[in-house]
This record gives C-alpha cells, structure tokens and sequence, in this order.
C-alpha cells in the first residue's frame, strides 16, 4: 500500500478510465488516488434531479470496479470540495490534482475557482486539459471547427495498465435520497455505466443509424433511430473523441444509408460541443437573455395555470402532453419534441424561458448545461440571432405522429379516438382529457407581434451582430453576419 502525497485524479462528468488525459498522465507521475466528490450543494441546485444522480451513479460504480480491476478503486467522499480536498491533504497529501476541464453551471465554475485558490496556497498544482471541443478563454471562433476536427482525430488516451494501490478508504455510494434527492419516478431511465454505452454506440453504428436520418424527428420511431448516447456524453461514460473515431471508422465500411447516417451522427457531434461552447464563453446564458432587448419579455412562471398544465403534461394539445409525460417517464426526448416543448411554452404560453428550462432540466437524465441552456435561449427567440420557430402543436403531432401511436401510448384518455381525430380531440366532445389552453393559431399570432416590437427597437441589430460574430457557426459556408441572421429571425416564423 502507498502512503505518500497522492496524485489526485478529480473525476467529475467524466466516469471512464478509458481516454482519460488526468488519469493517465497522473498515472505516469506517482500513486494515484482516483477520486468522485458526491456535493450536497451541486445537487441541491434548481437544475439537479435524482434521475440524473442515478445515471452518475451506476456509472461511478462500474468505473470504481474497472479502477478496482486496475488495482485501485474509485474513492468516493460526500461533501463540498474544498473541505473533502483539505482532509485528504492533512492525512495523506496531495502531489498535484488532475480533473477535465468542465463547462457547467454557476455552482460549478465557483466551486472550481474555489479549489483552484485552495490549492494555489497550499502550493499544489491543479492540471486541467480538455475533455470536449469546447476551448477555454477562446478569443475567437474562426477556425473552431479546424480545431475540433484536430482534437477528435488526436489519439484516444490509453487507460493505465496498472495502479498502486493506496492505503485510504474507498468509501460508499451514496443513494439519491441521502444527498437530499427527492424521489423521482422514472421508471424508464436509460442505464448508465461504461458497459451500456459501449453496446448502445456498437449498435448504432452497425445498423441502427440506417435510419437515424428520416427517424429523428419522430418521438417514437427515434427510440430506436437516435444514438441515444446522451446520457452517456453528460456522465462522461464515453468521450465524444471515442465516438467520432469510431462513427469515423465505421462509415469507411458502410455505404447508402447507414453512411449518410453515420455522417448526421458526426454532424451533431460537432454541434454538441459547437453548443457547449456557448457556455463556456458566456456562462450567464443559463440565467440572462442573450440578446438584453428579451431579458424582461417573458415573467410568467409556477404557480400559473399555463405553467402548470405544461409542465405537468395537460395542456389540451395532445401532441404536447404526451412528448411532456413520455420525458417524465423516461428522462428522454428525441430533439425535435425537446424543441417544441420550449417554443409551445415559451410563444403559445408566454412563459418565462428560464423556469422553463429549469423544469426541463430536471426531467433530462442527459442534462448538458452548455448545450440546454443555447438551446432554451435559441427555442426561446431570446439569442436575438437564431431563426426562431413556432412549432404548431398540432401540426407537430400530425407530422411526426400522423396514426396517434405515441399520443394513444402517452395519453390513455384519447386512446379510443382514430386519426386524425385524435389531433383536434376538441372537437369531437372527448370527455376526460383537458381543454386545450386556448386558440393555438391566435396565441401563436400574439406571440409573433410581441417578437416583432422587439426587432423593431432601436440599436436591436447592432447587439444583435456582436452577438453572431461572438458565437456563430464559422463551419460549411454556415456563418451569417449579424444583420441577415437578425432578418432572417423575423421572417421564418412558423406559426
């Protein structure tokens, strides 16, 4: 047993030991006490939910036996960072720290300035690389696209062969509850572990991506089209460098389809962390307007009946209920149906984006805040740059779920009623089921004359260009200076 100063491994959303630059490089330098800090505090935020704990759970588990099988086990301490660090340099010490860069909420980039300071006055170093696309302190995005390509295609980290075993004791698990996690029924949530994610990605790649194009948009036949790799990327189970290698090894062997598959899935992981990087140089998005003309547009919240008939999956819109109660259930939402849960709550309802975002967050067992609180903001209307869409409620179910198979599964009251009925219960005296919130096409017109007064404004387009040169796309011919991006919000509404 080692019982010298430790090189600290911090694991945070990054649960793996394979393509883990902290493990290995702290491998190579000494002792390695491989550690999960469980923070009351972390989880105790608006965003947090026992959904997402359990993900990080089962993940936490299956990475404590795979370091076990290495020769030293995960250690797992409860508690707040500074306080669990500061114990484990008075009784063992502490050579250097090493953890992943991480993009997160405010809770999270404080806590990390706190550790950060704490170990420059005990004289301890603190390695950081990066562990997505996203740069830290990026003084531009041209070029960002040239550089996550480079970072994804640089090799995978090898997982160490061995490790000393230090004399420290590993510590429990501790269940959701006894960190102050409610109870939280989701009875289909995804399992998590490096094991899940391995097989979920193998048999995306050798055939379900066949489908993922024409598939994504529908809740149900996206079950089965999508990856369903989120959960995975926001535990850290798996690297977003590992699956572009292997997506890239894989459409080298496919063809047709299932290529042009492949191609959408590598599409989207560049957009995962182009999203990210959002937060990462403006992390005030998840609670300020981007564009300041919307910071006060929208009040309304809980304790409204609009809100709460949204949130609880009883808005009278079929359609929405049933992508609402299958999220409840499951902690999963293909992205369209994510998209349009914000905009019907956000245009139709006039609800603030923010406790919007925060209900939503807490339903995600895949919550990644950089790429949720860009796209709340962006379905919101609140960027002052992005298209803004209005999904038609009904229209949405029509398209992506013409027969009413998702409705009938999600929504047992209109499970009698055939399409396209089952779109417009309203109208067909369906007792049992709530009254839709009002007119859609009439909310939907509202909303779009409240947006218009606010492009209107003097100096919005101004603000509107320092904010696309800020965070646009610079990829495929994709940038928009601010001025056509700021036009081209107010002309695609869809009502």
């Amino acid at each position: 047993m080692q019982s010298g100063p430790v090189q600290l491994v911090w694991f945070k959303r990054d649960l793996r030991v394979a393509d883990h630059a902290p493990l290995a490089a702290a491998a190579a330098r000494g002792p390695v006490l491989p550690l999960w800090i469980v923070e009351p505090g972390l989880w105790a935020e608006p965003d947090a939910s026992a959904r997402q704990y359990r993900v990080q759970q089962e993940a936490a588990a299956e990475l404590r036996a795979d370091l076990a099988a290495l020769g030293q086990p995960l250690v797992v301490r409860v508690g707040e960072a500074v306080a669990v660090l500061e114990t484990i340099r008075r009784t063992r010490g502490i050579a250097a720290i090493w953890a992943h860069q991480e993009t997160t909420g405010a809770f999270g980039y404080a806590r990390d300035r706190r550790v950060r300071a704490w170990a420059r006055a005990h004289g301890i170093a603190v390695h950081e690389p990066r562990q997505t696309g996203a740069i830290r302190a990026l003084a531009s995005r041209d070029g960002w696209a040239r550089r996550w390509e480079a970072f994804t295609r640089a090799p995978v980290v090898p997982a160490p062969r061995a490790l000393a075993p230090v004399a420290i004791e590993p510590g429990r698990i501790p269940e959701p509850a006894e960190i102050g996690l409610a109870a939280d029924r989701c009875p289909g949530l995804a399992q998590g572990g490096r094991g899940a994610a391995e097989t979920l990605l193998a048999s995306f790649l050798a055939g379900r991506a066949e489908t993922y194009r024409r598939a994504m948009s529908s809740p149900l036949a996206g079950w089965a089209a999508c990856s369903r790799l989120s959960p995975h990327f926001a535990a850290g189970t798996l690297s977003i460098r590992e699956a572009a290698q292997a997506a890239r090894v894989a459409r080298s062997r496919a063809s047709g389809s299932l290529r042009e598959g492949i191609d959408s899935f590598l599409t989207r992981l560049a957009w995962h962390c182009h999203f990210i990087q959002k937060l990462e140089s403006e992390p005030a998005i998840e609670r300020r307007a981007l564009h300041p003309a919307y910071e006060a547009l929208r009040m309304d919240g809980p304790g409204t009946e609009r809100f709460e008939r949204w949130a609880s999956g009883t808005t009278g819109w079929p359609f929405v209920d049933a992508c609402m109660r299958c999220l409840a259930e499951t902690g999963w939402l293909n992205f369209r149906a994510r998209a349009m849960l914000v905009s019907v709550a956000t245009m139709h309802l006039w609800l603030d984006w923010r406790p919007v975002g925060l209900h939503l967050a807490r339903l995600f067992a895949d919550y990644e805040p950089g790429i949720h609180w860009s796209q709340v903001q962006m379905q919101s209307g609140t960027t002052g740059v992005n298209t803004i869409r209005m999904y038609n409620p009904v229209k949405q179910g029509q398209d992506q779920d013409p027969d009413g198979a998702f409705i009938r599964r999600w929504v047992p009251e209109l499970a009698s009623l055939p399409a396209p009925a089952i779109h417009r219960p309203w109208e067909h005296g369906v007792r049992g089921y709530a009254a839709p919130l009002g007119n859609h096409a009439a909310l939907a017109a509202i909303a779009r004359e409240r947006l218009w007064s606010v492009r209107r404004a003097e100096g919005y387009r101004g603000v509107a260009e320092a904010i696309q040169e800020r965070h646009g796309s610079r990829r495929s011919g994709m940038r928009q200076t601010g001025r056509r991006a700021a036009a081209q919000t107010a002309l695609d509404l869809e009502p």
